[in-house]
């Protein structure tokens, strides 16, 4: 029989609906955040701003500078019903891979229409789970002008009635970080939503380095265990790339036990595959799954967000601090009120 760690009912607890965070705090660095100190096993309230405080001395702090594609089209087929597409990936020829909601009478061949019309696509194949895809008319600029007429890929657990209410918030703003520069991801690395560029100033200003890592989140963040053994669950793989003055830093930091604060999963992700590759390796496709027990290289600290039960999110953080201390932390955060999941508050791990 797997241990309790191997049990995906383990990973489960419950949140009352009303702490799911539906919109940001009014300002980014006004976020609670959760203190954990695993040595101590101590839990303390802190703001968001204290983190500039507690990073440990000639620490260096890992971002991820992935941006969110605006790929949240709604559309409506020639019959004139309504569908809606979440791009997820685009293959060497130019087409994307899409979830396509109300999509169980589309015709191979058929003509779509996204973005009142801006956008045109045909339905060139259909896939597996829901999938589709779709040939774009415009596919050189295509990116380009998803940034101009598609919508932010909020997620389900975030309402929004109707999809032109994105066009009228703050959320094409707030869903994407500061430092956010490499276009690709369908979702937003969430820990780091909390910073300022005058926040990472004053980090910097206190003699800590920041180096930028890219990852672009995909499907793989999100996808459910679906088996109550985790260990038979396989990840979705996601691209990422760091620039070669950065691979030779990490790894001269590695050789010198440099202490490393990964902001968020996605960064822990691309740090943690690295190492496993020796760092031979400056970019390509990562599918590490990271469940406990584990023995982390390149994670000496973790900022990040309250994740959904059950999600592989969670089980990599219960690796690096484990199981029971966390979910003795949630419990903390729902009895105090913290706010969950993408834009809720988070929680700092030394």
């Amino acid at each position: 029989m797997p241990s309790h760690d191997w049990k995906l009912s383990s990973y489960d607890y419950k949140l009352p609906q009303s702490l799911i965070a539906q919109h940001p705090a009014p300002k980014r660095e006004q976020s609670r955040m959760l203190f954990l100190e695993r040595k101590s096993g101590k839990i303390s309230n802190r703001n968001f701003t204290e983190i500039v405080s507690l990073l440990p001395e000639s620490s260096c702090l890992v971002i991820n500078n992935t941006k969110v594609l605006p790929a949240r089209l709604p559309g409506k087929r020639q019959t004139g019903g309504k569908i809606e597409a979440l791009l997820i990936e685009e293959n060497n020829n130019g087409d994307w891979s899409a979830i396509v909601r109300k999509a169980g009478r589309i015709k191979q061949g058929e003509r779509l229409e996204f973005c009142d019309g801006k956008l045109l696509a045909k339905a060139k194949e259909r896939l597996e789970e829901g999938k589709w895809l779709l040939e774009f008319e415009e596919t050189e600029r295509l990116k380009e002008r998803l940034e101009d007429v598609g919508l932010p890929p909020l997620p389900p657990y975030i309402e929004r009635r109707q999809a032109s209410d994105l066009q009228n918030t703050k959320d094409r703003e707030r869903y994407q970080t500061c430092f956010a520069t490499e276009l690709g991801a369908i979702a937003a690395p969430t820990a780091g939503l909390h910073f300022t560029p005058e926040i990472l100033t004053e980090i910097r200003n206190r003699g800590i380095e920041i180096l930028e890592v890219t990852l672009h989140v995909g499907l793989g963040t999100f996808s459910s265990i679906d088996q109550e053994d985790i260990r038979k669950h396989k990840m979705h793989a996601e691209f990422f790339s760091v620039s070669s003055q950065t691979l030779r830093q990490l790894q001269v930091y590695q050789n010198n036990n440099k202490q490393m604060i990964n902001v968020g999963t996605t960064s822990v992700r691309v740090l943690e595959t690295l190492a496993r590759q020796n760092f031979k390796e400056s970019s390509g496709w990562t599918d590490i799954f990271i469940y406990p027990p584990c023995k982390f290289t390149m994670t000496d600290g973790l900022l990040t967000n309250f994740h959904l039960p059950k999600s592989t999110l969670m089980l990599l953080v219960s690796a690096f601090c484990g199981r029971e201390f966390l979910l003795s932390s949630y419990q903390h955060a729902v009895a105090e009120k913290y706010r969950f999941f993408s834009y809720g508050d988070c929680m700092l791990i030394l």
